[in-house]
């Protein structure tokens, strides 16, 4: 990492460099191109960064077991960025920024310890402080249940999501939420990814809580069926998010006037080919992928395909629970990064034992279009035809973008260009779905502070500010793309060509 006194001159060189950039510049995408009721916002999760692990009564998630086995090569997110002593100077950030949204999570551990009873007072203080800091400053605050940190007791005692008494205990939890916040929060999210949770957590043991079996995992794992588990524990997330909505719609909604969505992640999954077999399977990615949850909150069952391939093996709604989950949606938030070309692999469907990716028998095929290794391409933006595509297939449903941004390596550069070329086009390609018709209804960047992620730990980055882990005050420093951002917010839009035509200048500033 980078010393303290170089990162200084780097973020004064930036402050000092930026207008001479931006006085270049031509007019292109403005905050006035969409509805003033569009909200756009920067996101995180509890404990990506909120740090104090083991302070004021939190106990550990699946998140934090899964780090201390190792399997970030002792990298946690212990201290992280620190957020739960930081948390005003952060919204001071975003406030600065012209942030409208935030969106984060809530640590059930910290706020239920034992996963269900007692609430823990400190826990409590810290998400009204947090709450009541974001509304001070005239940002929605858009909270996330769960975002992959399920309290490790209740893995320990029944199974966590492998069993169905993770349903009243999530019920209960959120309920709490609710009747604690829903005076100052009105948009709610019960899940982060449900399908990829699911799919990273039980079939190949990629993410918490590591479950998995030979021949799928992709790493080892203690326990698992993969051929089983991610349907059950599906099942199961269904079933507790349409029970969370049912008693938000039965006791709050009517005082509080909010709503309850769910987050999903979402390639744009397009044919490899023309062929047949090809345009098929870019058909069964959707289904599998996105109506593996979508299509039982809109029409009650699961998509045909997946009932087909994977048969018994697929849980069954009952009569009563296809009428809960039916309906049990005010709005889907997607996590989107990029676009994917899809081929048909129905061999795979041969085989005697299968898991979720055999059963879905197709390959995605990942281009990186030009771009550096280890950061999204720019072509073939999906956006537009993801949000298209839900307003074909499932009514045109309120939606939000919960994230979308570029990877790039952690501490590779201040002047983080290719996040600003990838934001522009992205947020271009929204604004062709807005204009489109498309319901949606906000955007949020992934991510506003450098964080502990799920994949790599601290080996890539998304944020919009750098956090300099090895000064103990964790200072944060504004990349270019945060002033790209806070100047699209403001209403002072412009292209990227002129800072990319700059670069080498503001990098010979910098140093």
């Amino acid at each position: 990492m980078m010393p303290a006194k170089q990162l200084r001159c780097i973020f004064t060189a930036i402050i000092f460099v930026l207008p001479i950039l931006l006085s270049g510049a031509d007019d292109d995408i403005h905050r006035s191109d969409f509805p003033d009721t569009f909200v756009f916002g920067s996101g995180s999760s509890a404990y990506q960064v909120e740090g104090a692990a083991f302070e004021d009564g939190r106990t550990p998630s699946i998140w934090d077991t899964f780090a201390h086995a190792g399997e970030y090569g002792g990298a946690t997110a212990d201290v992280s960025c620190d957020a739960y002593h930081k948390y005003k100077e952060d919204v001071k950030l975003m406030a600065d920024t012209g942030l409208e949204g935030y969106r984060f999570s809530i640590s059930w551990s910290r706020l239920i310890p034992n996963g269900r009873g007692p609430v823990n007072p400190k826990g409590l203080q810290y998400y009204n402080n947090l709450i009541d800091e974001i509304v001070s400053h005239g940002i929605q605050p858009h909270v996330t249940l769960c975002h992959s940190d399920l309290p490790q007791v209740l893995e320990d005692e029944y199974g966590g999501w492998m069993s169905r008494k993770i349903i009243d205990d999530f019920t209960a939890y959120a309920g709490v939420c609710f009747k604690e916040f829903g005076d100052r929060v009105l948009h709610w999210t019960t899940l982060n990814e449900a399908n990829v949770f699911a799919l990273g957590g039980y079939d190949n043991g990629m993410t918490p809580p590591n479950h998995c079996s030979p021949p799928f995992g992709m790493r080892s794992c203690p326990i698992g069926n993969s051929s089983t588990e991610p349907y059950i524990a599906g099942h199961n997330l269904l079933l507790a998010h349409s029970a969370v909505v049912r008693l938000y719609r039965k006791k709050y909604k009517s005082i509080q006037h909010g709503s309850v969505g769910l987050n999903l992640f979402a390639f744009w999954s397009l044919p490899y080919t023309n062929e047949t077999a090809d345009v098929i399977a870019a058909q069964r990615a959707n289904d599998f992928y996105l109506g593996w949850f979508v299509n039982p909150l809109i029409f009650g069952d699961y998509p045909d395909i997946m009932k087909k391939n994977a048969g018994s093996r697929l849980p069954k709604f009952t009569i009563q629970e296809s009428n809960q989950v039916k309906g049990a949606i005010d709005f889907i938030a997607l996590n989107h990064y990029m676009t994917v070309r899809v081929k048909d692999n129905s061999n795979s469907l041969e085989n005697d034992i299968r898991d979720f990716s055999a059963d879905a028998a197709f390959r995605f095929i990942l281009t990186n279009g030009g771009t550096s290794p280890g950061q999204y391409p720019v072509i073939e933006p999906g956006l537009e035809g993801v949000l298209e595509y839900f307003k074909q297939t499932y009514g045109n449903p309120p939606m939000y973008i919960h994230e979308n941004g570029q990877m790039t390596p952690r501490n590779a550069t201040f002047n983080d260009t290719t996040r600003i070329e990838y934001l522009q086009t992205y947020i271009g390609n929204l604004l062709h779905a807005v204009r489109n018709g498309s319901n949606v209804k906000g955007y949020f960047t992934w991510s506003f502070l450098d964080c502990f992620e799920l994949l790599d730990a601290y080996g890539s980055a998304f944020g919009l500010y750098y956090v300099d882990l090895n000064d103990k005050e964790l200072t944060r420093y504004p990349k270019l793309s945060a002033h790209w951002y806070s100047n699209f917010l403001k209403g002072k839009g412009y292209k990227h060509s002129g800072i990319l035509q700059n670069e080498d200048k503001l990098l010979h500033s910098s140093q």
